[in-house]
């Protein structure tokens, strides 16, 4: 991070910002694997459970973040063989997903069993879920680039910063919608045919995501 001049880039031209802004915004509420997880475990589990699967996303994200600043993303854009292997990883491990949510069968609400969901099992799939989706870490590595400034600094320090921004928009975006996803479960956990009903359209949706990430080219 070394001569990395803060000042220069935050006093760039206003028109960057905006436009960095702007896409981050777009991109953070363009539906997709991450955001199915969170709100899945807002709707089934409740507020916590989704602030929980949230910060797992977004740890996933920032690791997304992190492999791009050091440049090792060019690896998976550029390997066939790697970005392969992973996105299919990353799509059986959805198809999974969808498949223990379909069996679940609307019991999957604590409040109709009494089963205790761990923290640690929903965050952990949450970092996993933003994680094997290499086109997270194809994307952050072609659109990140174009925001660096010329003199503001090493351009690795410029694309973790551009990045973090990124999840931070998030944390402006995904908490209203765990709420309010939250608060139309609890409605609902009174029906037992809702419940079962919830559970096979996140499950349907979880493999529908996993099955369009199998079949998703390069680029």
């Amino acid at each position: 991070m070394t001569g990395f001049d803060t000042t220069a880039l935050f006093s760039y031209a206003p028109s960057h910002w905006i436009t960095f802004f702007t896409a981050a915004l777009l991109l953070n509420i363009t539906p997709g694997p991450d955001m199915a997880y969170v709100l899945a475990h807002s709707v089934r589990r409740g507020r916590r459970a989704g602030f929980v699967a949230m910060g797992g996303v977004w740890t996933g994200a920032f690791l997304h973040v992190v492999l791009a600043a050091l440049g090792l993303s060019a690896l998976l854009a550029s390997s066939a063989v790697a970005f392969t292997l992973v996105k299919y990883l990353g799509a059986l491990y959805l198809v999974w997903l969808g498949i223990q949510a379909w069996r679940a069968s609307g019991e999957s609400m604590p409040q109709a069993t009494g089963q205790v969901v761990s923290g640690r099992s929903t965050f952990g799939r949450g970092v996993l879920v933003a994680a094997l989706n290499p086109k997270v870490a194809v994307f952050f590595l072609a659109f990140l680039p174009q925001f660096v400034v010329p003199g503001a600094g090493p351009v690795g320090a410029q694309l973790f910063l551009h990045g973090c921004l990124i999840i931070a928009v998030a944390g402006f975006v995904e908490p209203p919608m765990v709420w309010f996803a939250a608060g139309f479960a609890k409605r609902m956990r009174e029906n037992v045919r809702m419940q079962r009903w919830l559970d096979r359209a996140l499950g349907s949706l979880f493999i529908a995501l996993g099955l369009r990430l199998a079949m998703a080219p390069k680029s």
